[in-house]
């Protein structure tokens, strides 16, 4: 299932999918200001939301969080396996733990706490990637968080999602509140501009169309969305007419949309600030089961080397001139 992002509220009910909203790129966003301000709300709604931190306080942006609710913020120190199993027995008791750290610590050290005693127990536990993907790129491989997508997308019942702006963030964040069973969501550090307009409602498990075209369908997540449109846009200038899908949830996927873009379009060209074996793995997946059609993925293949997290997306061809480079050479 594919939704399309309308213009206006009358839209929404025409067939044909109208003009997705422009991007105002002059002004950007952190998305962590979003996730505070987020959970918050949410802890003065409901007092069984509880932060699990690993010392963690600060790079989540969470300084006012503790102070209106201190006893509200367990704080374990450097011990993510600890921080996950916590949140565990929180859920367990009844609370909405969300478990707040950097995305390299989070699911690589505790990995074994996610997959047994959230994923498996089916715990309502929130995890929250903080500084998700390259955003820590000048301390180097160490501190990137490029795996997540691949690991965690094969984990049964755990919803995997990157929000690509704010009001997605937010969106998420409270849906996630709401399931009734665990999630995983990176919240950006590197700041982004506005994806969707005022009136844009997130889905689980939904792509969403943000521009039509059929030679060509661009996929997104997260941050990388703003350079594919980007990209569109160049292509566009050029004559080749580019689909592109903002694709928030990487599992569970949407099928539907990638099977109709294989049937509609002339091959596809995936964008993550991951392992190609995120989401271009779970595309190239549907297309092999399901619609065979040419893919081209964009994304790290390797441990990322040293330097800013632009810099390292522009490296492995995610800027907005590589990416359609790498649409026309698929075409």
């Amino acid at each position: 299932m594919t939704a399309t992002v309308p213009a206006d509220s009358a839209a929404a009910a025409a067939p044909a999918a109208p003009a997705a909203p422009a991007v105002e790129t002059s002004v950007l966003h952190d998305c962590r200001d979003t996730w505070a301000a987020t959970l918050a709300e949410l802890a003065r709604a409901d007092e069984r939301v509880v932060a699990v931190v690993n010392d963690s306080v600060g790079s989540s942006k969470l300084g006012a969080f503790q102070k209106e609710f201190p006893t509200r913020t367990v704080n374990v120190g450097i011990a993510e396996q600890d921080m996950v199993g916590v949140a565990a027995g929180l859920a367990n008791g009844g609370k909405v733990p969300f478990v707040s750290a950097a995305g390299c610590f989070l699911t690589a050290r505790a990995m074994e706490q996610i997959k047994a005693d959230v994923a498996y127990s089916r715990y309502p536990v929130k995890l929250i990637a903080q500084s998700p993907g390259v955003a820590y790129g000048d301390l180097g491989p160490t501190h990137h968080s490029i795996e997540d997508f691949a690991w965690l997308r094969t984990l049964p019942g755990l919803p995997v999602v990157a929000p690509a702006d704010p009001r997605e963030t937010e969106q998420v964040l409270r849906w996630a509140a709401a399931h009734d069973g665990p999630v995983y969501v990176r919240v950006s550090r590197m700041s982004v501009p506005d994806v969707y307009p005022e009136d844009y409602e997130f889905v689980p498990g939904v792509a969403v169309t943000l521009r039509e075209g059929d030679d060509v369908t661009l996929l997104g997540t997260g941050v990388t969305v703003t350079r594919v449109l980007a990209a569109a846009d160049e292509l566009a200038e050029s004559g080749v007419s580019a689909r592109v899908l903002s694709v928030p949830t990487i599992s569970p996927l949407d099928v539907d949309a990638i099977v109709a873009a294989a049937r509609e379009t002339r091959g596809l060209v995936t964008v993550e600030e991951a392992m190609v074996t995120g989401l271009g793995g779970a595309v190239a997946e549907v297309l092999a089961e399901h619609h065979p059609a040419p893919l081209r993925r964009i994304g790290f293949r390797e441990f990322a080397i040293t330097g800013s997290a632009p810099w390292l997306l522009d490296h492995v061809g995610a800027s907005p001139e590589a990416i359609a480079a790498t649409a026309r050479e698929l075409l």
